[in-house]
């Protein structure tokens, strides 16, 4: 490819598709399947099978941390894990702005291709579009992903009073990040995306038994995420402000947005709510796995204020943690 940028004819299905295909493509997500170039691929699964979709149109496109193409890949494989499942395929669908930059969507190319490798998945089907100049956005990006199931069962109607809640880390780093990223606020700070593949994490927990439920608290956060488990429901859940982890760096770009970090989006963080008996080997096997090893009891189901979540503050009050509402964070993933 000669050109600098993406034009567009890197869409119209003839030679300078080709060489997109052929060129970047291709050789970055090379695996037997792909190099069919059908129009669409032919798997090999035996037994349940669960199957996710995601778009992203995340601004900026790079952040420290990740950028667009690693958080196509971690949204989609980590929404298979929370369902207990191995991911193993993806799809890849790129939306391109005319103009776009091809040393941009190389490197975005790059990311995507090494964390399909860590998450241990291959992209095996896609497709690249391209729109006139100013009709997008540089560039949005839709995976879609097919795991075997491996632990079934997952399910909030699972959870019982005296169940603990743990979380696998910090909270907010990614939503953080991405808002500091995009008010030029990052100079000088430690700040960095949380964005990482959770598997390896939901298999640590969920081969200690006694799991009820995984959820990676993305958009809404924590507080909007354990909302949906208690909503119409005769339980509630009770979190310990003490017990919350949240990096300084984190916290002080709250408080300077004017954030809470229990609705800041996360990208590499898992809740698991899980069986009294089960917590401590859950919360050990979380600490000793890469990415877990911040991974924090933070509060128990009760029953004593049904259907809502609480936040026990260091004061000794109560706060009802509701549901996010507003845009609070748009364009975060």
């Amino acid at each position: 490819m000669t050109n600098d940028i993406v034009t567009l004819d890197h869409g119209s299905g003839g030679k300078k598709t080709s060489q997109l295909i052929e060129e970047l493509l291709v050789p970055a997500f090379s695996n037997d399947t792909l190099s069919q170039l059908g129009d669409g691929a032919l798997l090999d699964l035996q037994g349940p099978l669960i199957f996710s979709t995601d778009s992203f149109v995340v601004d900026p496109i790079f952040f420290p941390g990740g950028n667009i193409g690693k958080l196509s890949v971690c949204g989609t494989v980590n929404d298979l894990a929370m369902c207990g499942g191995q991911p193993r395929y993806l799809s890849l669908s790129l939306l391109l702005e005319e103009g776009f930059p091809l040393d941009d969507l190389r490197t975005i190319v790059s990311s995507i291709a090494q964390t399909a490798k860590q998450a241990g998945v291959e992209i095996v089907t896609g497709d690249t579009k391209v729109v006139e100049r100013g009709k997008g956005d540089g560039i949005y990006i839709n995976t879609s992903g097919i795991g075997t199931l491996r632990y079934p069962g997952l399910s909030p109607e699972a959870i019982q009073p005296g169940d603990v809640v743990i979380l696998s880390g910090t909270m907010g780093d990614h939503g953080a990040t991405v808002m500091m990223a995009r008010n030029g606020l990052l100079e000088g700070s430690s700040l960095q995306s949380d964005c990482q593949p959770l598997w390896q994490l939901a298999k640590a927990a969920l081969d200690c038994g006694g799991v009820r439920v995984l959820r990676d608290p993305t958009r809404g956060g924590v507080a909007t995420t354990l909302n949906e488990f208690t909503e119409n429901r005769p339980i509630s859940i009770e979190l310990d402000e003490d017990a919350l982890p949240v990096r300084g760096a984190v916290q002080a770009a709250c408080d300077l947005l004017g954030l809470d970090p229990l609705y800041c989006a996360n990208e590499g963080k898992l809740l698991a709510i899980c069986h009294p008996s089960s917590a401590e080997a859950v919360l050990a096997a979380l600490q000793a796995t890469p990415g877990g090893q911040e991974a924090a009891v933070i509060g128990r189901v009760t029953d004593r204020y049904p259907g809502k979540v609480i936040l026990n503050t260091f004061l000794g009050g109560g706060r009802v943690l509701s549901k996010l509402t507003g845009a609070q964070l748009p364009r975060i993933c």
